[in-house]
């Protein structure tokens, strides 16, 4: 693998430099408010909620035992 020289820019950070150039400002990332992540934090649980009640109505049976069984193996395997 070439070795990177430091002075040289890598794509992301000269296509940067030119959008910041073109647009006379530079970019900002904005950051998360916490209503923000309470709102995502609350989306990802109903999402996990209702994906593991689905996941269980189409599982067959036989499915549905060899995941108890490898969790069983799982949960008494540790020391």
């Amino acid at each position: 693998m070439p070795k990177r020289n430091s002075n040289e820019e890598d794509e992301f950070t000269n296509a940067r430099r030119i959008v910041e150039q073109a647009i006379g400002e530079p970019l900002t990332r904005k950051p998360i408010t916490a209503a923000a992540s309470k709102i995502m934090s609350q989306m990802g649980r109903r999402g996990g909620k209702i994906g593991g009640k689905r996941r269980l109505e189409t599982m067959t049976p036989e499915a549905r035992s060899a995941v108890a069984l490898k969790a069983a193996r799982a949960r008494w395997s540790k020391p």
